[in-house]
């Protein structure tokens, strides 16, 4: 017979969901996508997901039959790849206590919840490509008002923008509102006695423990072609390979870049942050050009003379086809088989990742764990679609039970033109 958990232990249960709801902080704040137990497995848990369309429109002639354009699909693959699990013992003498008290249950959800908001808070910082770089600690309005320029010059729907700050940036914004005699006071009371300092410039606040630490570049003075193929990235839907059709990940572009002497990729890391000399970002939509260098994310060092970055450069400069019309991203004003790459994160510093709900996924995995095997399990959901399993069972011969919390999820970055990070002190 298997065993079966007391009253105290449900109640404890309960306490620790409960918990784990009100600790997803970050993660309640981005897109959820329902997956489907038996299709995940069947699909090795890799799931292909949308992103938006993008279409072109023309001028009409009355009287002359429009040109239709091409269509194209583009999709991102999203993976449960995060299996987290909190166990531990329990010997006879302490269960007469401790689990009542509930203090293991709190650690355990407390490191459960931190992994999920771990997990969304790196997916952003790491792959966000959108970064403004401010080269004063942080402050002002104005710092954070850069960000609100770039989703809008760019494109990004308005509402349903959020920003995470470190403790110390948040706290330096804070600062700044709490000493300003021109608020409302209300405002800047709370500001000094709470450190909070909620909406700015179209951005719900949050603040964290700590930001995602993005060490400073120390890649040479490289250089890459912006006058050839290169600048001219060209969206697909799929691809065809010797295992037939595939799907292809539109995020990313392997490029070439070159130094005076030496290794190109040399110290250069996943994360870095960088523009390049005449490419400027446009508006998604209207592709008209903004004016403001377009910025890139390393995502990957392949070689000595390559690397993987997001987003690709999308030029559409010569004999562009309908995906690159409709999908292009920058407007190479200056083309150079030379142009010179700036890196952004001159300091070592953390990273505050600011976002759009829909760019970002949270998918919830479920776990087939059987309940008729010697183990007792009971299972809960929180707000954010999350299942939390936990286990329970005991060993007779050393009178220990053990204990297990369990769950399932992954996080993609659906498209990373609609997320980014806030840089500070990149003097």
């Amino acid at each position: 017979m298997a065993n079966a958990f007391n009253k105290e232990e449900r109640v404890a249960f309960e306490d620790v969901l409960e918990g784990f709801n009100d600790a997803l902080t970050i993660s309640r704040n981005v897109s959820k996508y329902g997956t489907d137990g038996q299709l995940m497995e069947r699909t090795n848990d890799t799931i292909w997901r949308p992103m938006p369309y993008i279409l072109t429109s023309q001028d009409r002639t009355v009287g002359s039959a429009v040109t239709a354009q091409g269509a194209t699909q583009l999709s991102v693959p999203s993976s449960l790849g995060f299996q987290k699990s909190v166990p531990w013992n329990m010997d006879a003498k302490e269960l007469r206590d401790a689990l009542q008290e509930g203090r293991l249950g709190k650690a355990a959800y407390q490191r459960l919840a931190s992994d999920v908001n771990t997990a969304v808070r790196d997916v952003a910082s790491l792959q966000g490509t959108l970064v403004s770089s401010i080269s004063t600690a942080a402050g002002t309005y104005d710092d954070i008002a850069t960000c609100e320029s770039i989703m809008n010059e760019q494109g990004v729907m308005e509402g349903d923008r959020y920003m995470a700050l470190s403790t110390r940036d948040y706290n330096g914004m804070a600062g700044d509102l709490a000493g300003r005699a021109n608020m409302q006071t209300g405002k800047t009371a709370t500001a000094y006695e709470r450190s909070y300092i909620g909406p700015v410039s179209s951005f719900e606040t949050y603040k964290m423990d700590t930001g995602r630490r993005i060490a400073a570049a120390a890649g040479g003075a490289i250089t890459i072609a912006t006058d050839g193929a290169q600048a001219d990235f060209v969206p697909a839907a799929t691809v065809a390979t010797v295992n037939g059709t595939n799907n292809v990940d539109n995020r990313y572009q392997t490029v070439t870049v070159a130094i005076a002497a030496g290794t190109a990729t040399a110290g250069v890391v996943p994360g870095d942050t960088f523009t390049i000399a005449g490419v400027e970002s446009v508006h998604h939509i209207t592709k008209e050009a903004t004016g403001n260098l377009k910025t890139f994310r390393v995502i990957s060092v392949d070689s000595g003379t390559t690397m993987t970055i997001s987003p690709p450069i999308i030029g559409a400069t010569s004999s562009p086809t309908d995906a690159e019309l409709a999908y292009k991203n920058c407007e190479v004003v200056t083309e150079s088989a030379t142009s010179a790459i700036t890196w952004l994160n001159v300091a070592t510093t953390s990273a505050n990742p600011f976002w759009h709900k829909d760019s970002i996924e949270i998918l919830p995995g479920r776990y087939a764990v059987p309940s008729d095997q010697g183990a007792s399990v009971m299972r809960g959901t929180t707000d954010q679609g999350m299942e939390v399993v936990m286990t329970k069972q005991f060993n007779n011969s050393t009178f220990t039970s053990l204990y297990t919390l369990d769950i399932l999820f992954g996080v993609v970055n659906t498209n990373p033109e609609m997320n980014g990070i806030l840089l500070f002190g990149q003097a």
